[in-house]
């Protein structure tokens, strides 16, 4: 992408002969370049958000369940620990998610990363692109990547094309600039093919509140797995990424609801919702928690009204 960049400005002068347009398209052409290498930057060097100390094992909890030989009680003793947490899914065979290597109990969408050899927090995926795990801290900043990206390559092939016929018509004045805009051309084009993809699956996940990990594998609820188990509508589901201020969907900043820990879920009402019933169970002090608590009861209200 940084050869398209230098390719173009280096072109420009020569190819184009009005000013103003030269003007107009290295304005426009830094602007999303510079929003792309923000989001590509924050995609990077965000970390992975890892689950809090309270769904780690207390030291008389992990020695015991080590000590116990019999799946069934371990299976009891997970169980005894989790009705304090705000946990929901289970595994295939109904047990309470746990982690061996990080020895605590795996929130709602959390997955161990083995190549980040830790658990993450609404885990994605491990993104080779970025060298980094995308889940709840920077799958905003991610889909942002790739909408940026896919910009452009647009602009790029969009602005180039014309000159890519001209070139192909009527006799170029460099014998050079034929392959150097049939090489832009081609390399923008791959790219926004792939992105285009890439980018549209990723945005009918949003759509749809789920992980590329619970596209492949749906999560499963005491119900039994659920597909759309996260999904609370289309606005609903936007929100849950890009956050309640429209002003800030476009920048790469924190605005995703929640805290990663819980989410809410469209099967359960509040009678329902061990959220909510347990409350006082595992509610801790502090205003983090608490407008955590206010958010999960509110959405879970605002579900309930609208079915």
């Amino acid at each position: 992408m940084y050869s398209l960049l230098l390719v173009l400005l280096l072109k420009l002068p020569v190819t184009l002969t009005n000013s103003v347009e030269k003007a107009a398209y290295l304005t426009v052409f830094h602007i999303i370049f510079v929003f792309f290498v923000w989001t590509y930057w924050k995609s990077i060097f965000t970390p992975p958000q890892q689950p809090d100390k309270k769904f780690h094992m207390s030291y008389a909890d992990k020695e015991r369940y080590e000590n116990e030989e019999r799946p069934e009680v371990q299976r009891q003793i997970l169980a005894e620990m989790a009705r304090k947490l705000p946990v929901y899914t289970r595994t295939g065979n109904g047990a309470i998610r746990f982690c061996d290597r990080c020895q605590l109990i795996k929130p709602d969408r959390c997955h161990h990363c083995s190549v980040c050899a830790m658990c993450v927090l609404k885990m994605d995926h491990h993104c080779p692109w970025v060298n980094n795990c995308i889940g709840f801290s920077n799958y905003k900043f991610f889909l942002l990547f790739l909408a940026y990206s896919l910009l452009y390559c647009t602009f790029i092939a969009a602005t180039v094309f014309k000159y890519f016929i001209k070139y192909w018509t009527a006799e170029p004045t460099n014998g050079r600039s034929r392959f150097h805009v049939l090489f832009l051309l081609f390399v923008a084009i791959m790219f926004l093919v792939s992105l285009l993809f890439l980018f549209g699956y990723h945005c009918w996940l949003v759509s749809q509140n789920r992980s590329t990990l619970e596209a492949f594998s749906a999560p499963v609820f005491s119900s039994g797995p659920d597909k759309n188990g996260f999904s609370v509508g289309f606005v609903k589901n936007l929100q849950q990424v890009f956050g309640e201020e429209k002003r800030l969907w476009l920048f790469p900043v924190m605005s995703s609801q929640g805290d990663g820990h819980c989410f809410p879920i469209r099967t359960q009402s509040e009678a329902q919702n061990p959220l909510l019933a347990n409350e006082e169970q595992w509610e801790e002090d502090g205003t983090e928690e608490g407008g955590q608590h206010n958010y999960q009861q509110g959405t879970s209200l605002s579900i309930e009204m609208e079915t």
